[in-house]
This record gives C-alpha cells, sequence and structure tokens, in this order.
C-alpha cells in the first residue's frame, strides 16, 4: 500500500534556522480519539526559535534537554499554535466534526509547521472565529490565551492603570486589547518604530524605552504587564502600593527579585506557566466575533521560507505576529 506523504519543517540539529528543511514526510492518521487537521497557518514565535537555540538557563537545560532529546531534537516540527480545517476524526470523538474550522495551540509538543497534524479531540482547539481568517487566527491559542491568563492573574478593575512593558510582541498586542476591555488605562513600553501601530489597538500612553525609563517616573502602576523580564527590581518600584507584577518571562535573578520585593512590601509579584484551556478559546473566540479583539500580523512567509521567518524573529523588530502561511483555503 502506498503511503501518502506531507510536507514539514523538520530540525534534526539544535542552532541556527538554517538547520530547519522542508522535507516530506508521512502524513499522521488519526487515532480513536483524536483529529486529523489539516493546517492552513501556524506562526513562528520566540517559544519556537528558543527551543530550536536551546539556549536555555542552566537550572533547565538538563531537564528540558531530556524532553527535547539530548543529543538532537526529539520532536523533530516546531510549532505551537494553527488554524486550519478538521479532515478526519477519530472513532470516539464526538465533539467535532469533519469540516469544522478550528484553531488549536499544540504547547510542546508542537508539530504545527506542516500541512498536517493529529491532536487528540480534548486538546486546546475551538472553533475558529467567523470573522478572522486563518492567518488572523493562527496567533490567537498562544499569544491570546497568555496574554488572557496573565491579566486574569492581575485582577485588573474598571479604573485601574496597567502599563505593559514589551506590548508590540505577540503577548501584548493582545495584552493591550484585553486591558482595555477590562477598563483599564493602559500605557505601553516599545521602542521607537513599534509604539505608534499600538495607539490603534487602544493604548492610552506611549512610552519609548529608548528615550525614557518607566520605573524613575513619578507615575505609579496598579497592574504591570511584564513580557521583557529585564527590569524586575525597577519595575516593581513602579508599582502602587499594593500593585501587581506579572512576569511572563521568568528567568531564576528576575524570580528571585520578585519575590525578595513583594516580601519586603504589599506589593505582589505574580509568576506562574500558562494554563491551556479550550474556554479561553473561545472567551477569544466571542471577543473577536464582538469587535472587540484583532490580531496585529507583521508579515507572513509560505512554508518554505521557515528560516527566513526564524531569522526574522530573532532580530525582534516585528510587531505582533509572524505567520506562516502552510496550505491554501
Amino acid at each position: 500500500m502506498k503511503h501518502k506523504y506531507m510536507k514539514a519543517i523538520v530540525w534534526k540539529k539544535y542552532g541556527s534556522p538554517d538547520y530547519l528543511e522542508l522535507a516530506d514526510i508521512e502524513k499522521p492518521v488519526p487515532k480513536d480519539d483524536e483529529v486529523l487537521i489539516k493546517v492552513h497557518a501556524a506562526t513562528v514565535t520566540p517559544g519556537d526559535c528558543e527551543v530550536r537555540r536551546f539556549d536555555m538557563h542552566v537550572l533547565f537545560w538538563i531537564p528540558l534537554r531530556i524532553y527535547f532529546g539530548i543529543f538532537k531534537p526529539r520532536r523533530p516540527i516546531l510549532g505551537m499554535e494553527l488554524s486550519g480545517e478538521i479532515e478526519a476524526i477519530g472513532q470516539k470523538v464526538k465533539n467535532f466534526n469533519v469540516g469544522d474550522r478550528i484553531v488549536c495551540g499544540t504547547s510542546l509538543g508542537f508539530g504545527a509547521h506542516a500541512e498536517y497534524k493529529c491532536l487528540k479531540s480534548n486538546a486546546m482547539i475551538a472553533l475558529k472565529p467567523s470573522n478572522m481568517t486563518y492567518e488572523e487566527a493562527a496567533s490567537l491559542p498562544t499569544g491570546g490565551t497568555n496574554a488572557l491568563h496573565y491579566l486574569r492573574k492581575g485582577k485588573i478593575q474598571p479604573g485601574e492603570k496597567v502599563l505593559i512593558n514589551g506590548a508590540a510582541g505577540c503577548f501584548g498586542t493582545y495584552a493591550i486589547q484585553l486591558a482595555k476591555h477590562f477598563g483599564a488605562e493602559v500605557t505601553c513600553v516599545d521602542s521607537t518604530d513599534k509604539l505608534q501601530p499600538l495607539t490603534t489597538l487602544g493604548a492610552d500612553h506611549l512610552i519609548d524605552y529608548t528615550k525614557e525609563n518607566f520605573a524613575e517616573s513619578d507615575k505609579k502602576y496598579d497592574v504591570i504587564f511584564d513580557v521583557v523580564g529585564k527590569s524586575v527590581r525597577q519595575g516593581m518600584k513602579a508599582l502602587t502600593p499594593k500593585g501587581r507584577y506579572i512576569l511572563a518571562t521568568p528567568w531564576v535573578y528576575q524570580v528571585i527579585q520578585g519575590f525578595w520585593f513583594s516580601l519586603m512590601s504589599k506589593k505582589k509579584f505574580i509568576i506562574e506557566l500558562a494554563k491551556e484551556d479550550p474556554k479561553d478559546l473561545v472567551y477569544l473566540k466571542q471577543l473577536v466575533e464582538e469587535g472587540k479583539l484583532k490580531t496585529v500580523i507583521d508579515k507572513t512567509f509560505p512554508l518554505s521560507e521557515m528560516a527566513v521567518a526564524h531569522h526574522y524573529v530573532e532580530k525582534g523588530d516585528k510587531v505582533g505576529q509572524v505567520i506562516i502561511k502552510i496550505t491554501d483555503q
């Protein structure tokens, strides 16, 4: 019997984006509790690049290297989020049907940078917003749900002042809109060229970190959502007496700083991995369809230019999402 194949980007060695290769590999077949997704679009995130390089902190290096593969990558296809159409379902699948247009996250299982992907039907999957293209919807499962998770932890109240440090990235562009939805006054921090587009997302104030350090200002914030993670010690000084500091990109030194400052005051330091809950995707879908949330796409690349996309993400110049168009729709 002739095998069916698909195109995918595979990596066989840690390091440069140039190790990413377009290859023909065997198309997956769904198990009884799985769905087979024809992938239309995916993203390239800083997380994909970090895993590919594998320049993790020393405390995480050994356990993550065991998980991903000691000598070479055990999971040969990167990509943590995608949008597409369900092409086949297993016998036990009841919650999705063939033809459903969906968005989903693959988490550390990766595998989104391919023409097809199998996932369990109870995974991070939801129907795609009806008013979004596949490219626009692809970043909801990671960028959107992570921003939602962290801002909920901040327990934002209407009228509170929220600062987002690193506001132009995949988390930040969603966080701006969600914070406004929760009724906050939002200040965005990023570099010169990235700031102006953020006003269209609802940003009330802009701070160019190349010209001004928000932590040295007299202005205080009820919530700081820090996507960058380089200024925890200074950043916590910019909180109100009972403010909340949310760190999305934890490094050990910054975590120690955060907890120390929280112990010395009534300020709260919040750090944890975002939990995956399909209900969050459904909630974001509703906001999108109500016109309260949108995706910012910086650039779109074809699957064959994955290495170029990785190089571009690593430059740090993007505003919003970098999308990979995988199959025609």
